[in-house]
């Protein structure tokens, strides 16, 4: 027989048997609050490019902001549809959930990014530098510091505008890391908002080494920790065979059906399952600021720009907290015994141990930073609860506690004196008498971080600590309630610095802020005692919300 007639006989054969590959089949309009603000950050990158100079500025903040509220309308579009509840599915395939806690924390992400955003774009604070409004980022972010390139640019008034569709990047990986479904989403998800901001965190223009130092730092430890959770999905992979939430739950409780004879070796072994799962924890404990993975926080915080500080604490935690409850409550609910020891030991040293350092510091930022190291280690006391309740008191925490973190930052970057923004604590003493209206904000966020009745921080607390006590982790209650009583000490301290210390003669002033960064204090103001007096009816939303689709 000729080679010919083989090879048509061949490809006969083939097309009978081989099925035409299936169109992919998405729901963009589930998905929309993603692609929103994917495109406009597409779009953003378009205007950097080709927009004139002196126009970037107000198209990117306008760009930002709409499709940021837009994204946010889309959300809440899709909870009157009861995507939150009835209608709760899994979209694009399988890779993305569409439910209640996924679209609660994508408006909690989207809200705060709205505000942050605000303080991105103030250009009041610092003084004109060669006739030309600045604001807290670099003239040129390519530019060396202290380079004849970066002298030329500050003389010529640039500014970098790029910032903004970095952060809508950002948020857009945060908008999916939370909803991600199987394994791999997860994972692109980390990278495409941890990228933005390792590029946002080195773009202070003004003490750019450090601004630089704090993103290496960031980079460094951020890729190790995406190498620990990237291991962590291929072990997890040999354990179940799939990288699917439901695949994997399926493996676990052992209700697994049609075995791939090419997975049968491994599947089903515990050991695979355990240092995989604990690797891709690792990943998330990290992101999320909890000790022992906690140590590029007080850094990066110190030495980003303030505003990009104060987006990333906030959303960036809602986002991997949100991811990190998927995964426990979705995947592994039936090894609770396994993970909820680990975790009991993790949340004791992230309370204790943010609580106790705060109390040596001197800078403000670093204060703030361990701070939020002592809150993730409260909100994982809610995370441990393993109950319903549980779900809707980390939702409802979160939601207080990123907006009480956003304004705590924007009133950071009013205090200034020659060299910018004056962070050490000696040179806020007698800030009251200078400025009450500033302190005394200030002082609303420090009660509601040390948990004060009638802020939301106390809400949130209550709300955690009672789930844990209800969950039978009581004795991680009494521990966080010492932490929280530690952690009110510096809060305290800082408040009676401002308010009852003479102010120095050669003391910073209080700038005066554009409407911009005065609305973000004011929605933080008003979220913080709103949540702290009212907090039922957000509480009920939390708890609609609470329920994750299998």
């Amino acid at each position: 027989m000729s080679a010919t007639a083989v090879h048509s006989l061949w490809t006969t054969a083939a097309a009978g048997t081989i099925d035409k590959i299936p169109a992919p089949t998405i729901e963009y309009a589930q998905l929309s609050p993603t692609l929103i603000v994917l495109g406009a950050a597409l779009v953003g990158v378009l205007v950097e490019a080709f927009a004139p100079r002196r126009s970037r500025y107000h198209a990117q903040l306008f760009l930002s902001v709409v499709a940021l509220a837009a994204a946010f309308a889309a959300v809440v579009v899709l909870a009157n549809g009861h995507y939150g509840t009835t209608k709760a599915h899994i979209a694009a395939m399988g890779a993305v959930a569409v439910d209640g806690p996924a679209l609660f924390l994508q408006g909690t992400i989207l809200l705060a990014s709205i505000v942050a955003v605000f303080t991105f774009a103030e250009r009041r604070l610092d003084p004109e530098a060669h006739g030309n409004r600045v604001d807290s980022f670099a003239a040129q972010g390519a530019s060396v510091p202290g380079s004849d390139s970066e002298k030329a640019a500050v003389k010529a008034g640039f500014t970098t505008t790029e910032v903004f569709p970095l952060a809508l990047f950002a948020v857009a990986g945060m908008l999916v890391f939370p909803s991600a479904n199987d394994l791999l989403t997860l994972f692109v998800a980390l990278e495409v908002f941890s990228l933005p901001l390792y590029l946002l965190c080195a773009l202070a223009r003004r003490k750019r080494l450090m601004s630089q130092e704090a993103a290496v730092k960031y980079f460094l430890l951020g890729a190790f920790s995406s190498a620990f959770l990237l291991f962590g999905i291929a072990l997890v992979y040999g354990y179940a065979g799939s990288v699917s939430y439901a695949r994997i739950a399926a493996v676990v409780d052992g209700s697994v059906q049609n075995i791939d004879p090419a997975l049968a070796g491994t599947m089903g072994n515990d050991a695979l399952l355990i240092i995989g799962g604990s690797m891709i924890l690792m990943g998330l404990l990290f992101k999320v600021g909890a000790v022992p993975f906690h140590m590029w926080t007080p850094d990066v915080y110190q030495g980003a720009p303030t505003p990009v500080t104060g987006f990333m604490a906030a959303a960036t935690k809602v986002a991997a907290f949100g991811a990190l409850l998927r995964l426990l409550y979705v995947v592994v609910p039936g090894l609770s015994w396994d993970w909820r020891p680990v975790m009991w030991g993790i949340a004791i040293v992230t309370m204790l141990g943010g609580a106790i350092v705060a109390i040596t510091q001197t800078d403000i930022k670093r204060l703030l930073a361990y701070s939020s190291i002592a809150h993730a280690g409260f909100i994982l006391a809610g995370v441990i609860a393993a109950s319903p309740q549980g779900i809707s008191s980390v939702l409802f925490y979160l939601a207080a506690y990123s907006f009480v973190t956003i304004g705590a930052f924007a009133v950071v970057t009013l205090v200034r004196d020659a060299g910018g923004e004056a962070t050490h604590l000696s040179k806020w003493a007698g800030l009251g008498r200078r400025s009450p209206l500033v302190a005394a904000v200030f002082g609303v966020f420090l009660l509601a971080f040390a948990g004060i009745p009638l802020t939301s921080g106390f809400s949130g607390k209550f709300a955690v600590f009672k789930a844990a006590a209800d969950g039978g982790a009581g004795a991680l209650v009494v521990v966080g309630v010492i932490s929280s009583a530690i952690a009110a000490f510096f809060y305290i301290r800082v408040i009676v610095l401002m308010f009852f210390s003479e102010p120095k003669a050669d003391g910073p002033t209080v700038a005066v802020a554009s409407p911009l960064t005065m609305t973000t204090i004011a929605v933080g103001v008003a979220v913080t005692l709103v949540l702290g007096v009212f907090p039922q009816y957000f509480l009920n939303l939390a708890g609609q919300a609470g329920i994750f689709v299998r």
